[in-house]
């Protein structure tokens, strides 16, 4: 029987199950044996990390062909303009090719979100905003390749959702069982 786990990855914590280097892997976490991270997320964002016992699952859930919408919450340095928020939407064009059209809007007020630790840098004389960016690839660092693109570079990095799976009640480092719905 599939099983799918929903998991928040906190901050310095990597896609797999071993560590390397600074880095913490998913054994800190996650004592569950047969499952297997259905994609993944850099050690240095936070967020839905799903996983699972079967193949053809983490299939569906990782490969770009399939088109699951994966949203993310971007803490940038700057504020966008509507002309910003409409090239990401137009998609931007990055030294791998344009990305696809995605979903961009301003979140304001700001997701209520966990303190990150480490904290994220602040300059004083920069405001920072929050975007709500959702894409239908998955590209090496794409989201933050995408912002510094337009100018807003990426401060703080959440994936909020994957498909109709999202973070909703769950506390970095824990997980909850998830019906599978793809």
């Amino acid at each position: 029987m599939p099983r799918l786990i929903c998991f928040n990855k906190p901050y310095g914590v990597l896609s797999q199950f071993t560590a390397e280097g600074r880095w913490r892997g998913l054994k800190d976490f996650i004592d569950i044996p047969g499952v297997y991270v259905a994609g993944r997320l850099d050690a240095d964002s936070e967020g839905l990390l799903l996983l699972t016992n079967d193949g053809q699952l983490q299939a569906r859930i990782a490969d770009p062909r399939f088109k699951m919408e994966k949203t993310y919450w971007v803490q940038v340095e700057g504020v966008p303009t509507e002309a910003t928020l409409a090239s990401l939407r137009a998609g931007v064009h990055l030294n791998d090719g344009i990305t696809r059209p995605a979903r961009a809007r301003l979140l304001d007020p700001a997701p209520d979100v966990w303190d990150r630790q480490p904290p994220i840098r602040v300059r004083q004389a920069i405001p920072t905003a929050w975007i709500e960016l959702a894409i239908s690839e998955g590209r090496n660092r794409q989201v933050r390749r995408m912002t510094a693109a337009v100018g807003l570079p990426t401060l703080r990095l959440i994936r909020a959702a994957i498909g109709p799976y999202t973070l909703d009640g769950l506390a970095p480092g824990s997980m909850k069982t998830a019906a599978v719905a793809v």
